[in-house]
């Protein structure tokens, strides 16, 4: 039986994949999943789970390898973000421990370490030409005042590198956020107050074509940012130009496999890409066919 190693098993993304993949069948039979995170843990939708350290932690590639060689995958896929630069680095000597002909569901080094991080993320689209928020990183900027005076009104205040919605802020007035908290780690983006999308795109490895199912988010966990509490399939053909600028984005990040974003349009229902996660999203049951193309794709015959 196939078997297909998920990381980050314990966070919305991997938990929804490996409910995705619990009975699915490939080529005609039973997929075996084995979910990976901080701890092994209990009462998932995964055959199995095992432990590995976290992705900024020294011991992170001899525990993954270690994993993918007792578990002897034929396909690994992970849903961390801020692990996929490592992964990519990593891709060829976790292929080489997992089961002959494995692969790794990662891009390239440099357009995994571009989409990582939130600030090469937007500087390498605007110079693509993709619409994106003005932005900067905030140790550009003074402190709160001078950043919202710099976007004529509010702003978004993340981490470069982070997962989902952890420590996004909407600034309006001084007193909203610390400064002193943000620095270079960090990026401002002027606020696009309007309907926010999450397209789910898969970029094929083989071809270059994109396949894309743009989701509307129907509410936010935290109001007026943050990751959604609730999507919609968008109808086909009435959000032509949120999926254009996606595909538009995973182009210019040269980005393979499956590609989560964030959309949002201005008050002129122009698009503009917030950010990228090189990897599936939390969202990713609402666009099955997006693991169906990647075990298509990426998962070879024995």
């Amino acid at each position: 039986m196939p078997t297909v190693l998920v990381s980050g098993a314990g966070g919305p993304a991997g938990s929804s994949l490996g409910q995705q993949l619990a009975g699915r069948l490939v080529r005609g039979e039973e997929t075996v999943s084995v979910g990976v995170d901080l701890t092994a843990l209990d009462g998932t939708a995964f055959s199995r789970t095992a432990a590995a350290a976290r992705a900024d932690d020294p011991a992170y590639a001899p525990t993954m390898r270690s994993i993918v060689e007792q578990v002897r995958p034929d396909l690994v896929i992970p849903t961390v973000q801020d692990e996929l630069p490592q992964v990519s680095v990593l891709r060829d000597v976790l292929a080489a421990a997992a089961a002959p002909g494995a692969s790794v569901v990662v891009a390239g080094a440099l357009a995994s370490a571009l989409a990582a991080d939130k600030l090469l993320t937007m500087w390498t689209l605007a110079a693509a030409g993709v619409p994106v928020p003005a932005h900067a990183a905030a140790s550009e900027l003074d402190d709160t005042a001078a950043a919202v005076a710099w976007a004529g009104g509010p702003v978004v205040v993340k981490p470069r590198v982070s997962r989902g919605g952890r420590g996004v802020t909407v600034v309006e007035n001084p007193s909203d956020l610390d400064w002193s908290d943000a620095g270079a780690g960090w990026i401002v983006q002027c606020f696009v107050d309007g309907p926010e999308y999450a397209p789910q795109v898969y970029r094929s490895p083989l071809t270059g074509r994109s396949t894309v199912v743009v989701l509307e988010k129907t509410l936010l966990k935290e109001g007026r940012v943050g990751n959604a509490a609730g999507a919609i399939r968008a109808p086909d053909g009435q959000t032509a130009e949120v999926a254009a600028v996606a595909v538009a984005a995973v182009e210019a990040l040269d980005l393979v496999g499956p590609v989560d974003m964030d959309v949002r349009l201005d008050s002129t229902g122009s698009p503009y890409v917030l950010e990228v996660n090189g990897r599936f999203g939390a969202l990713s049951a609402h666009a099955p066919e997006l693991l169906d193309l990647v075990l298509d794709e990426w998962l070879r015959p024995p």
